[in-house]
Parts: C-alpha cells; structure tokens; sequence
C-alpha cells in the first residue's frame, strides 16, 4: 500500500537501476505508467548521472518526461514541446581542478584509473585504459592525464581496483573540500567528481523555481547514493528494493519490486488508481 495521500505535482526518477533494466532497456509498462502519470498533469523529471552527450538516450528511455536532469544536476534541459529540448542550466569545471581532487584522492586510496569528459560534445572522453567501462555508447581515448584533464569538463571519472564506490565517495568526502569539488556516485563502481553544487536536487531546484512548487510538492525515485540529493529533500520518496542501503533507509518507502520487475511502473499504477 503506498503512503502518499495526493498526486504530487512534480515526479522525478532516476533512470539506470530505477525505471531502467539490467539489459538497458525500459519496459512498455513502465513507458505506459509514466505516460499516464504525464497525461494526470503531473511534471515528471528524468534525473540521472548520464553526461549532456547521452541526451538522445535519455529521451528514448523516458519519452513522457517533460525535463531532463543530466549529469548529477549539472545539465536542465527542457524536453516539453515537440521535438525542441531548451537547455536550462550548463555547469562544467576546470580540468585542473578535477586533476588536483584526483591527486588528493590518490594520496589517500592508492593509484586510480581516471577519465576526463569535457564539456566540449565533441571531445572524446579521455584519459587512463578503462577497460571495464560500462556505457558502451561513449567514446574513451587514452591519454596521459596532463592532456586529458584540460579545459572545461562535464565531471571526472575515478576508478580503484581496491574499493567499491561507495568505499571510494567515503574516502573523498574525507579528503576532498566541498569548496573545490562536489563527489558522488552511480553505483557502478565509480567515484563521479562533478562541480562545486552540482546534485540531481540542485539541477531538480531549476525545475521547481521555473514552475514555483515546493519540495513538499515532490514525489522523488532513486536506488544509488547519488539519488541521496534528491531523496532527502523530496517531500516523499521511493527507493528501489535492488537500492543502496543508505537509500533505502532514507527513503520514505520502498517500491513494491525492483527495476527488472517494473518496481516504479507498480507504484505509479496504483497512485494513480488512488488519487
């Protein structure tokens, strides 16, 4: 039984692990669900980790959405009216700056693999081998750091062969000043290091200042720790029961499955009977 009492006005879920299956694809229940909960006059928000160069992706995923929140919150982009997508927020950082948290990093942990992805689409991402990398669909290039760590850029990369993720964000946030850099992760194994400010509740703030509607006004899904933003400040949220610990004893409650057996698609259903 879900525990929200009615409709919100803007619904925001994150994608990969969320709406998004381990095959990488999204179900036709859950495309149908989220175009229901559209159609009701609900704002729905896609939020994701993906970089401003997966923005074709994003919307084949989740076609109804009427914003994107791409790379942790630091791209808003505006997807409402037919084929047209207005940016509403553009965030990068120095390479410089992400090659000192890297050193910072490395002084604690040990010896990393990075990759740069400059804000400049037509840049390749660059920079050490990444040999397990997981979006298939993005170009890496290999070079030395001093090369692959300049000018503007969308976040950096960082990878141990010692610590998962989330050991990896832990060991950051005890090294890394707020002030230089802001550190998550997607729960695929990487340290995600974005600009100062950057999170998926910063980059959903832009929605909601456009449309004046308050946090309370949100219903929010999320499974990794860089869905924490989001989770923590929405009036209510859902995390997925494949989530991460930390979500999940966050969240206001959890989906009735996972994001294989069309966990949002069951809450959204029957909100909508509900309400």
């Amino acid at each position: 039984m879900i525990q929200l009492a009615r409709l919100p006005r803007l619904v925001a879920t994150d994608l990969d692990g969320t709406v998004v299956r381990s095959d990488e694809s999204v179900s036709p229940r859950t495309m149908a669900a989220l175009k229901r909960l559209a159609a009701s006059g609900v704002i729905l928000v896609g939020a994701t980790g993906r970089g401003p160069r997966l923005l074709d992706l994003c919307r084949n995923d989740v076609p109804s959405a009427d914003f994107l929140v791409m790379a942790q919150g630091a791209f808003v982009y505006e997807c409402r009216y037919d084929d047209t997508v207005v940016e509403l927020a553009d965030r990068s950082v120095d390479g410089s700056v992400l090659h000192e948290a890297l050193r910072l990093i490395e002084a604690e942990v040990g010896p990393l693999r990075a990759i740069a992805e400059p804000a400049d689409p037509d840049r390749a991402l660059t920079g050490d081998p990444m040999p397990d990398w997981p979006w298939t669909a993005v170009r890496l290039e290999t070079a030395p750091r001093d090369v692959a760590f300049t000018g503007p850029m969308v976040k950096g990369y960082f990878v141990s062969d010692s610590f998962t993720g989330p050991e990896l964000l832990v060991a950051a946030q005890d090294v890394v000043d707020p002030g230089l850099v802001t550190v998550t992760e997607s729960g695929v194994g990487m340290l995600e290091v974005c600009p100062v400010g950057v999170t998926k509740a910063a980059g959903i703030q832009v929605v909601l200042d456009k449309f004046g509607i308050d946090w309370s006004d949100v219903l929010v899904f999320g499974d990794a720790t860089n869905d924490l933003s989001m989770i923590k400040a929405a009036g209510h949220s859902v995390a997925m029961p494949n989530g991460h610990p930390w979500v999940q004893a966050a969240a206001s409650e959890i989906a009735p499955a996972g994001n294989n057996d069309d966990g949002v698609a069951q809450y959204v259903e029957e909100l909508l009977e509900l309400l």
